[in-house]
């Protein structure tokens, strides 16, 4: 299911919104459909808060169903455990970090190609802005959940930024674009455990660097 960005902060206004929503339709017909899909909404945003706040470990579902404004058996009937919750939002937050590279590959089609520096520089900002829209989504990364993205999505993205190398280099074949492709976006993704971990003038910092290898390996790879 899809996810509507939501800035640091602004989770915590929407999810009381829909758990507001969720409260008003207990005093007046709403039909099913409807209703389901917005208790879903409120608990999602509710655990997303609670996972943000305290953590996958110390988030219960106790907490998140009166945080949503629904009963702890309501909830109990969409989301089994706190695990489906969590991995309802990785899907969530994996389809959107797709969709901000498909939407920055499809800008770049018309375009001439930027330099690699820059190129790195988009990437790195795309995956920070990312984190940074969703609080939850880093203490998500470290909970024990058995999570995979779905291996088409996973390719078709790989195929499509190896079709961006390429512009850069005719010469390059298809599997080494891809390759590059393949190598590209585990460097991105290998930066959120430190930047997790760190303070923030230090993410600023290693960012900086994680942009400098990236730009490097890439003037080298694309030209």
């Amino acid at each position: 299911m899809a996810a509507t960005p939501l800035r640091t902060g602004a989770a915590s206004s929407a999810g009381k919104e829909a758990a507001n929503e969720v409260r008003k339709e207990a005093g007046r017909r709403v039909p099913r459909q409807e209703r389901a899909a917005r208790t879903v909404e409120a608990l999602l945003e509710a655990a997303a808060q609670d996972f943000a706040e305290r953590g996958f470990e110390g988030a219960t579902m106790t907490q998140i169903a009166q945080q949503a404004g629904v009963s702890i058996g309501a909830a109990y009937q969409y989301f089994r455990n706190k695990d489906e919750l969590a991995l309802a939002l990785r899907q969530q937050y994996g389809n959107d970090m797709d969709a901000r590279w498909s939407t920055f590959i499809e800008a770049q089609a018309d375009e001439p190609a930027i330099p690699p520096a820059q190129l790195a520089e988009r990437l790195f900002d795309l995956m920070v802005d990312l984190m940074d829209t969703y609080p939850a989504y880093l203490p998500l990364l470290s909970a024990s959940l058995d999570f995979r993205r779905d291996a088409a999505a996973r390719n078709k993205l790989r195929q499509r930024f190896s079709t961006l190398f390429r512009r850069y280099n005719e010469a390059l074949s298809a599997e080494d674009a891809y390759r590059i492709a393949e190598v590209m976006l585990q460097v991105v993704k290998s930066l959120n455990p430190l930047y997790a971990a760190a303070k923030p003038r230090e993410r600023k910092l290693l960012v900086a660097e994680y942009k400098g290898v990236l730009a490097a390996w890439l003037a080298v790879r694309l030209v």
